[in-house]
């Protein structure tokens, strides 16, 4: 699609992609894993550190940028990019995931969601036209459609209606965007097969540029998630980018890239970061851990963080000081990034199956202690 935005795929193994995303702001190399930067920052980053890890895109979000500092301060001082100093490309959530998280505020309907602001309680309506006016506004380079999340635990009856009702949204979305930036549908439909079908009917017919899986990572387990990705993304074009949103777990990207996953995003890497946990190839572990007080190693020799210890990580974060929560921050932001590089080299050289079993049987298998 012209400069605005393009999707190639240059190598298959299995269901699994490896491939380019190009915008005018730069490409994005797939399998991406997309840091998340809500309130217009990676907490505890510099946007120049969060590239050196290996970020070709992050993810910002519509309902807190809305509320703080608000969308039309941020396009008077020049828009999103300009305003926290990346110029790469951006992703933006369109807010359809606060409808839920922050349900006990908000009152849905079929104009949108009227809700009361978590920081002061001001009153706001946020729908599909308001939801592409803000991320237009915020100069993003991929915009989301405004859905309704409803949990895979809801009936199926609700689970239908919210589908049914994101579907219109997604119309709507569509019919609102007047970006310059490409434009994701968000497929819905918990984990119901038929659901998920007719979600993807509805969004191939109204026409976007990429396709997100959503409605997953909600709480339904890694088992149900990979049974719902044995057939979703299937069910979504074949010629454009598929997005697993918030997620994940590194065995939760590897099994979903397996499965024909091409974007993530997640929480995960820098919230882990700020409390003491790091990611490593051996599994998570807890630096807080009194066994680490002397442990002369780095987290790994290849991390960008590999000047300190173990020993220094535990002093630093037991007693609370920032360094402490940048220098973990940017080693988990280091190793997402070096799993989908390695995701990515795996299918290029078709061997995606091996590095996924023995990424699997070292992350897993670690002895507790060794933690």
């Amino acid at each position: 699609m012209s400069g605005r935005f393009a999707f190639t795929v240059a190598a298959r193994d299995g269901r699994a992609r490896a491939g380019t995303i190009r915008m005018r702001r730069g490409e994005i190399r797939t399998p991406a894993f997309m840091p998340v930067g809500t309130a217009a920052t990676v907490k505890a980053m510099k946007p120049a550190d969060v590239r050196a890890t290996g970020a070709d895109i992050i993810l910002g979000n519509t309902y807190h940028l809305m509320l703080r500092p608000g969308a039309e301060r941020i396009a008077r001082l020049g828009g999103l990019h300009a305003f926290m100093g990346w110029e790469r490309p951006i992703l933006t959530d369109s807010g359809g995931y606060q409808v839920m998280s922050l349900s006990e505020l908000a009152k849905v309907s079929e104009e949108g969601v009227a809700f009361a602001s978590h920081l002061d309680g001001s009153r706001h309506m946020l729908t599909p036209e308001r939801s592409m006016e803000i991320q237009a506004l915020l100069g993003s380079d991929i915009v989301m459609a405004f859905d309704q999340l409803v949990k895979t635990t809801e009936s199926r009856e609700k689970q239908e209606a919210a589908m049914a009702r994101s579907m219109r949204w997604a119309a709507r979305s569509r019919d609102a965007f007047a970006g310059s930036g490409a434009l994701f549908g968000i497929q819905q439909g918990g984990l119901d097969e038929g659901l998920r079908q007719a979600s993807a009917d509805a969004l191939v017919a109204i026409g976007f540029d990429g396709y997100a899986v959503g409605g997953l990572a909600v709480g339904e387990g890694q088992a149900a998630m990979f049974a719902c990705l044995d057939f979703a993304p299937g069910q979504l074009p074949d010629a454009a980018p598929r997005y697993l949103m918030g997620v994940g777990k590194p065995d939760d990207i590897v099994g979903a890239v397996e499965r024909g996953i091409d974007m993530f995003d997640c929480v995960l890497p820098t919230r882990s970061g700020r409390t003491g946990q790091a990611f490593t190839w051996d599994g998570p572990i807890n630096i807080r851990n009194a066994k680490f007080a002397e442990d002369p190693a780095p987290l790994d020799p290849d991390s960008p963080t590999a000047t300190w210890s173990k020993a220094y990580l535990h002093h630093l974060v037991r007693s609370g000081e920032i360094l402490g929560a940048m220098l973990m921050t940017e080693h988990n932001l280091w190793f997402y990034q070096q799993l989908v590089r390695g995701l990515r080299e795996a299918i290029a050289e078709g061997r995606l199956q091996a590095y996924a079993d023995s990424f699997r049987a070292r992350y897993r298998t670690v002895p507790a202690e060794r933690k």
